[in-house]
């Protein structure tokens, strides 16, 4: 009889950022600018290495997989917020709160296998680069990038059917600005500790392992620069995997604070906090830093830039 009575959750209601409405009106601006610049960037980088041919390469097509899931992972995000912050309605249905979780997640661990790969693949140019074209062919690139997408969205269908599984029949209210699966989970009346568990071991999976292998991949470039005879190949090699270190230092550090310590230890407003850097500032920077540290990306940029300007006096 007791069952009988329980009232089930249906929706979900965000208590977002700020519930000041000047904060709100100053949040909506910058984040609104950071999700534009966020597409456009990544859309430039994307049409850049298409139609460079110069940019043909493993290493750049690994990069516009990334800018293409950078404007899926924040699109899936940052719409739904800034509507919250300006509209009176701040509430998301229960399985519009699963969708956006099962999808904010996907995107999310598949950039984690992604940043691991692309280490690989520096590790495969730097270290044995007379057998670079032969292990790094198109076929082995495209197959690298369809398992880092089938085990993403196989791991977060796991996590989420055991997340969406558990009663919610109490508070509706979510201390954060989206669905994300530690926040959802302090809602469930019942005991959450298996799925916690759960939650924890994919995260060793898919956000540590390929942060070993990262870490593993520029140990060993680090050892082969430091052979090179040549001053201006050591320059080279590192420039090179600079931009993609500083991606792995913003994206890894808050993924692995956020997922890999205990839920009990941590801080409800802190964790929204922490989620705008993997959410919204990460993937509004990878342009930038992918372009501003990247000789051939910055030479493409400039060759399109010219290109189009003599088009527009020409026709002037």
């Amino acid at each position: 009889m007791a069952e009988a009575n329980i009232t089930f959750v249906t929706e979900f209601i965000f208590l977002g950022l700020s519930s000041q409405p000047r904060a709100q009106l100053i949040l909506f601006i910058m984040f609104l600018f950071f999700y534009l610049l966020t597409v456009l960037g990544n859309l430039i980088i994307i049409t850049v290495i298409q139609i460079e041919p110069r940019l043909q390469t493993p290493m750049y097509f690994f990069l516009t997989n990334l800018s293409f899931l950078d404007i899926c992972y924040t699109t899936t995000n940052v719409p739904q917020m800034l509507s919250n912050m300006v509209g009176k309605k701040k509430t998301i249905s229960f399985t519009g709160c699963a969708i956006q979780m099962y999808c904010s997640l996907s995107f999310g661990m598949i950039e984690c296998v992604l940043l691991g790969v692309m280490a690989y693949d520096r590790y495969v140019a730097i270290c044995a680069p007379l057998h670079y074209t032969i292990i790094m062919n198109k076929r082995t690139c495209v197959h690298m990038v369809i398992v880092s997408c089938t085990s993403s969205f196989l791991s977060s269908m796991v996590i989420n059917v055991l997340t969406l599984r558990l009663p919610y029949c109490g508070p509706n209210v979510l201390n954060h600005f989206f669905c994300e699966v530690p926040s959802v989970l302090r809602l469930a009346c019942t005991d959450t500790s298996f799925t916690e568990l759960v939650v924890f071991i994919f995260s060793i999976i898919i956000v540590f392992i390929p942060f070993l292998l990262i870490v593993i991949s520029y140990a060993r470039i680090l050892l082969s620069v430091l052979r090179m005879h040549s001053a201006s190949g050591r320059l080279k090699a590192l420039s090179t995997c600079a931009s993609h270190l500083t991606v792995v230092a913003l994206f890894y550090g808050t993924a692995i604070f956020m997922y890999m310590r205990p839920q009990s230890k941590s801080s409800r407003s802190g964790g929204k906090i922490i989620a705008v850097f993997y959410t919204i500032i990460t993937p509004m920077l990878n342009p930038l830093i992918y372009s501003l540290r990247n000789k051939d990306v910055k030479g493409a940029l400039k060759k399109w830039y010219l290109r189009g300007k003599v088009r527009i006096s020409y026709f002037l």
